[in-house]
């Protein structure tokens, strides 16, 4: 049972300001339409019964879900399921502020990562100031730039997959934000953090350099965190929801100078946390091993992955991170149905790379079943024509495409 402190706590009162400061523009940001990486995955697909038999590798969750601590800690709070979080809240910008050597005013959490995603384009994007990613990325911060008016900027990869910074740059003098997600979604591909300090340095006034770590864990690659202890002009972004497992309890944070921070919770509001999430969040944090052996499960069945299309001459994109990008030598949404018809659900499709779709890293008898199935779809033995299970679904305004 956790126990409701009773003297003054203010670690929450930038967000409470914030809720009371409300003006016409965080209104009208708190119309946009929030955009997600389930709604992307599953924007074309028929609502499924995510029955036993059914193999789901296509919207980058893990398939371990929540750690047996953060379920324990989950169940217990259930009890207290009619109260509001605030001190739960505290306690976990706290932990998050402790672990990464910054202030409690440099952290704030959210129910996942996608809001402060949104509100950082929302905060520093206009019809003035462009919004600049890479080509392919994840699309989310471009559907919160079409909602506000804000141009697109979009760059491709360097050869070697990263974040092309010279060519961002010369691309949006007018940038407001520029946006590297590292390891990148879909590629799984990191940009370096030379690079990330190199867009700091040359980037525009008054710009942000919004990095998104959601996938940093599965990697060796350094953080960007220390960035954020600089004082540079950087909005981190990282998540629950991946090597964590928690992607339906909805838990993430964004780290950051408080004057930055300030400027994104003026399209927020105060956030009511989920007592589950936050409970879970902080247990999870407190798992030494967690991360560590999460990383090296995936990392193995990455790697015999790799070594089985290696084996069998499939091409593909090597990752860095729970996913990657196969190449399915032809318009890959006839692979993507024709895996569907074998109850193995992959996908989707980024409109620069046609002919690639992107997996994610299941277990190992999940990647068992799916290199099988691949077999079959890739030897003709199941039909690749288009199956009634792709549906395009409109989304309040805009239509996501596969």
């Amino acid at each position: 049972m956790v126990a409701r402190p009773t003297g003054n706590n203010n670690l929450s009162l930038p967000s409470r300001r914030s809720f009371l400061s409300l003006t016409a523009a965080t209104a009208a940001a708190m119309a946009m339409r929030i955009v997600t990486e389930p709604m992307l995955a599953y924007a074309a697909k028929k609502p499924s019964s995510m029955s036993k038999d059914e193999i789901h590798i296509d919207a980058n969750e893990n398939p371990l879900g929540p750690s047996a601590s953060a379920r324990a800690a989950a169940t217990a709070i259930l009890s207290q399921g009619g109260r509001y979080s605030d001190w739960l809240t505290d306690d976990l910008v706290k932990t998050l502020a402790d672990m990464e050597g910054l202030k409690v005013e440099q952290v704030r959490v959210y129910p996942g990562s996608s809001e402060p995603l949104h509100h950082t384009v929302a905060g520093f994007c206009s019809r003035q100031r462009s919004f600049v990613t890479a080509d392919p990325g994840y699309e989310a911060g471009v559907f919160a730039a079409n909602a506000i008016g804000a141009k697109v900027v979009k760059v491709p990869l360097t050869k070697a997959y990263a974040h092309d910074v010279k060519a961002m740059l010369a691309a949006a003098p007018d940038a407001g934000v520029f946006y590297i997600c590292t390891p990148n979604n879909p590629t799984g591909t990191l940009t370096s953090h030379d690079d990330i300090e190199y867009l700091l340095e040359k980037k525009p006034t008054d710009s942000v350099v919004l990095v998104d770590e959601a996938y940093i864990h599965f990697c060796d690659a350094p953080s960007a965190m220390d960035l954020v202890k600089a004082g540079k002009d950087i909005v981190l972004l990282r998540t629950f929801s991946k090597i964590y497992g928690m992607a339906g309890l909805r838990c993430g944070a964004v780290f950051g100078r408080p004057d930055l921070l300030e400027k994104i919770e003026n399209y927020n509001g105060w956030n009511a946390m989920p007592i589950t999430a936050l409970v879970a969040a902080s247990a999870s944090l407190m798992d030494a091993q967690l991360v560590p052996e999460r990383k090296r499960l995936n990392t193995s069945v990455r790697t015999q992955v790799f070594a089985w299309l290696d084996k069998n001459g499939y091409s593909y994109i090597p990752s860095e991170t729970n996913f990657f990008m196969l190449d399915t030598k032809r318009p890959a949404q006839t692979a993507i149905d024709a895996m569907a018809k074998q109850k193995i659900f992959i996908g989707r499709i980024w409109p620069s790379m046609p002919t690639y779709t992107r997996i994610t890293i299941g277990t190992a008898p999940e990647m068992d079943q799916f290199q099988t199935a691949w077999q079959k779809v890739m030897s003709g033995a199941i039909s690749a024509s288009a199956s009634p299970l792709r549906r395009l679904r409109s989304f309040d305004g805009f239509r996501l495409k596969s």
